[in-house]
């Protein structure tokens, strides 16, 4: 659909340009008016669409939760994630519990027992709302968090850690890192995390349980994500949550294409052709920021092709002196889920680093049909763990082989491997002969990305006196 950006040049020639004004008189006749109402519409749309794309995402989550049976303050699901998850980038590195909090009924208590876990809440928007675990002010010891409704007046009771939501419905996801015990023990430890209604705190109803390392699930938006039905879940969302004020000229553009808050949405079927387009605009101007983005600060080492998967560091707002980085945002949030400021810390010891590698050292995207070495030097500079892992660029989710694994990783596959010698780690469709424990499976026809995650960098990660290797193919 052809788009066009008016300006006063429309309305009037410049004087003695000798150029016809295209409106006569000054005024717009009917079919250009037409057609400058529906650009505007379709360019409102795609900048809406871009903006609320975190919100959608996050609606994928819960209702992805609730179809794997999971209740609203009732239930964790428990996973290590593999291919068959449908979910953004998820590692298989930690294991994972997650679960819903609804707030509308007052405030909810989330409870952590001592322990090894690194745990975020983000709110329906995934705006980052708290900390938990090792990051948070419990620091690993264990605590009660309290979390807050919008509008809550009343005095928390002591004992808490409080943290205030600007919606609802908020995600608690927490890792629980393993340890000696392995994947399993850290699927034990989740089991341990309780979560309930403040009004129930004296007498809760323990938590349910819910594993889902072994059934298909999808948490992500993509059946939504390039048509109409992005805005009847974005309507809904809207329609139930408080508007958000900092919000505002963004809830103007959804009004402008007939999304607000307490009235239907019913589009017409102009408007449904916009929107539909819009949708599919929009998907594919996150994408191009998140994979094919001309910024240079997206280069961690000049002499690399690996990228940073986060552009902005030390907080997960995505805002800088000068005002937000939108292109920042969208290329996160179209390949990621949850946003904290410990996930882009870029300090030596703590946090973790995503570097994101989609290219072969000539410059060409991965190919699912070659053959393709990744040199890690060893020793890696990781006080914890560090994986590569290999995504779909199609679904942004873990790549589905026969192989059925997707990571190689220092707590599994790759325990005691290396020593002081770099190691070679090979992806593509046969394993070299040799080299199959420390091989992924690509498929041919589909174009795939890893991140390389360390967790608790050192300073070798970031001087640059440390680097992995570029894919280089193998013939």
């Amino acid at each position: 659909m052809r788009t066009v950006l008016f300006s006063a040049a429309l309305f009037a020639a410049a004087p003695g340009s000798g150029q016809e004004p295209p409106f006569k008189g000054g005024f717009p006749p009917p079919d250009a008016a037409q057609q400058a109402r529906d650009d505007a519409d379709f360019q409102r749309a795609v900048t809406a669409y871009r903006f609320w794309y975190p919100t959608v995402s996050a609606e994928g989550v819960f209702q992805g939760r609730r179809e794997a049976g999971a209740k609203d303050n009732e239930t964790l699901t428990v996973l290590l994630a593999g291919p068959r998850h449908v979910i953004l980038t998820a590692n298989s590195d930690t294991p994972y519990g997650s679960g819903i909090l609804d707030l509308t009924g007052g405030p909810v208590v989330v409870e952590l027992p001592p322990g090894r876990f690194i745990a975020v809440a983000v709110d329906h928007h995934q705006q980052w709302v708290a900390d938990l675990g090792l990051s948070g002010p419990d620091a690993g010891k264990g605590g009660k968090h309290l979390l807050l409704p919008p509008g809550y007046k009343d005095k928390p009771p002591a004992g808490y850690f409080v943290s205030r939501s600007s919606s609802f419905k908020l995600l608690i996801a927490v890792r629980a890192l393993p340890n000696d015990t392995g994947a399993k023990g850290a699927m034990d430890a989740l089991r341990a995390l309780k979560l309930y209604p403040l009004a129930a705190a004296a007498d809760p109803v323990p938590t349910k349980f819910v594993d889902v390392t072994e059934k298909d699930l999808d948490l992500t938006p993509l059946r939504w994500e390039d048509n109409l039905a992005y805005w009847e879940k974005l309507h809904a969302v809207i329609d139930a949550e408080p508007l958000v004020p900092e919000f505002r000229p963004m809830y103007g553009l959804l009004v402008a294409v007939g999304i607000e808050k307490g009235k239907p949405f019913a589009p017409d079927a102009r408007l449904k052709g916009i929107l539909e387009r819009a949708a599919k605009a929009g998907r594919d101007q996150m994408l191009v920021a998140a994979f094919a983005s001309a910024r240079p600060d997206r280069i961690v080492w000049k002499d690399r092709k690996w990228e940073w998967a986060g552009l902005v560091a030390d907080n997960g707002a995505f805002e800088t002196a000068s005002g937000a980085d939108l292109e920042a945002r969208d290329r996160w949030f179209a390949q990621a889920i949850l946003a904290s400021p410990r996930m882009f810390l870029r300090t030596p010891g703590a946090g973790s680093l995503y570097w994101l590698g989609l290219r072969e050292k000539g410059g060409a995207y991965l190919d699912g049909g070659k053959t393709y070495k990744l040199t890690i030097p060893q020793p890696v500079p990781a006080k914890l763990f560090w994986s590569v892992t290999v995504y779909d660029a199609a679904t942004r989710s873990q790549l589905r082989t026969e192989q059925n694994r997707a990571a190689l990783r220092s707590l599994f596959e790759l325990k005691g491997a290396g020593g002081d010698k770099p190691l070679d780690l090979y992806f593509g469709p046969k394993a070299p002969v040799g080299q199959e424990d420390r091989w992924i499976q690509t498929t041919p026809g589909k174009g795939w990305f890893t991140y390389l995650r360390l967790f608790g960098p050192d300073a070798p990660a970031f001087d640059g006196s440390w680097k992995p290797g570029d894919f280089e193919e193998v013939k």
